[in-house]
């Protein structure tokens, strides 16, 4: 889990993650680009697109969402490795505290993608908050 509070109200981060024009500018680790094939934003709709990594690989993704509200977001990572993604959108003192889950299909699965996934989740937060102030100028 990774928890970061942001000085923008809940609409603006909540459009970081629901316009995909915004959404590929920050998604993924340091040095990752994405290209978005489908974003459908409703309960059942899919989210594809490949990221590109620094090193030239490319790594496809299909998502489904499961859920989504204005302090909530849930989607099933179909790519390997499975997972659910939970994203909640607070109102706290005038900001938003983001708090990010992904809850994997195994324990076994869990520990061993745990030390890549904190600091990848951790340089995603970064760069959500890099975007949140290009866009609230």
């Amino acid at each position: 889990m990774s928890r970061r509070r942001f000085n923008f109200p809940r609409h603006t981060v909540y459009r970081a993650w629901t316009e995909p024009e915004l959404l590929a500018q920050w998604w993924g680790p340091d040095g990752f680009t994405n290209t978005f094939h489908a974003f459908e934003l409703r309960p059942g709709g899919t989210w594809e697109f490949t990221m590109h990594g620094p090193d030239g690989t490319d790594y496809p993704n299909r998502n489904v969402f499961h859920e989504i509200g204005p302090d909530r977001i849930v989607l099933r990572h179909e790519s390997n490795p499975h997972f659910m993604l939970t994203a909640t959108f607070e109102e706290v003192d005038g900001g938003t505290e983001l708090t990010f889950r992904q809850a994997f299909e195994t324990r076994e699965l869990y520990e061993q993608l745990k030390p890549m996934c904190e600091e990848a989740n951790e340089q995603n937060l970064d760069r959500l908050g890099s975007l949140l102030n290009r866009i609230a100028e």
